[in-house]
């Protein structure tokens, strides 16, 4: 397979330091076209770009706060990821939003980053790259909120139901599939045959989610192909149609103004 983008994945992280060159080799491999990196904190900035400088225009990053890492000390990381979307230029803001899965202590303060990373967005002219882990209405709502016209973006890790993804698309933003939909009672398998391919990127979120045979193991922006085939699958088309057709949807979304 040729022509994959992955939309999502932190390759930056310790758990590759020891086979990060053999992973990225494997992946060029596989078919994979670029990477694109969402940020999690301060604390990961320095890798993540060290990553981009030794694999230019395959390793891309994003810039952003994501909401487990919003503690007590939420505005002085902000203010780091801020000073860099000043300093220079990333693909989108990300990986931002609300989670509600590992712990509620922070949402008000997950809430006010989100919507302060939106306006940066909307500021610079950059897409969002959101994470939304048991929040998908509360999410879907804050961005409905400050949808003006120059909000764009994916919906990471999508696992919502057919009204979850028409809301999404109706806000001008695309649904990141990963190795959830091959999972069997992942319940994506029941929404992606009403999306259109239009609405659609692929991501792995490396080295979380690996898609079944691999699902329990290291995740690898390598095994993206299971998740084009597995589309290709659900929609009865050809996965080089899926691979195509979502690898435009990245680059319109990322690369091009």
């Amino acid at each position: 397979m040729k022509n994959l983008i992955d939309t999502h994945a932190h390759i930056y992280l310790a758990e590759f330091d020891d086979d990060r060159d053999t992973m990225i080799q494997e992946s060029k491999n596989a078919g994979i076209d670029q990477i694109f990196m969402p940020n999690i904190d301060s604390h990961s900035i320095d890798s993540m770009l060290q990553l981009e400088d030794e694999y230019e225009n395959y390793c891309i990053p994003m810039m952003g706060l994501h909401p487990c890492y919003v503690k007590a000390n939420f505005l002085e990381e902000l203010s780091i990821i801020e000073s860099w979307l000043k300093k220079r230029t990333f693909c989108a803001v990300g990986e931002i939003g609300i989670d509600l899965y590992w712990d509620k202590t922070f949402l008000e303060q997950q809430i006010k980053a989100f919507e302060m990373q939106i306006n940066w967005a909307k500021e610079l002219g950059l897409p969002i790259n959101i994470h939304c882990r048991d929040s998908i209405d509360m999410t879907i709502e804050l961005v409905r909120k400050h949808q003006d016209g120059r909000l764009k973006g994916i919906f990471h890790c999508f696992s919502g139901n057919l009204d979850h993804a028409k809301k999404i698309i109706d806000l001008n933003f695309l649904l990141g599939i990963g190795g959830v939909v091959t999972f069997k009672n992942g319940g994506i398998d029941k929404v992606i045959p009403d999306v259109a391919l239009s609405n659609i990127v692929l991501e792995t979120d490396s080295p979380y989610l690996a898609p079944v045979p691999f699902r329990g193991k290291k995740n690898s922006p390598s095994l993206l192909p299971y998740v084009a085939t597995k589309i290709a699958e659900l929609k009865h088309c050809d996965v080089h149609d899926i691979a195509n057709t979502t690898s435009k949807n990245a680059v319109n979304l990322f690369l091009n103004d």
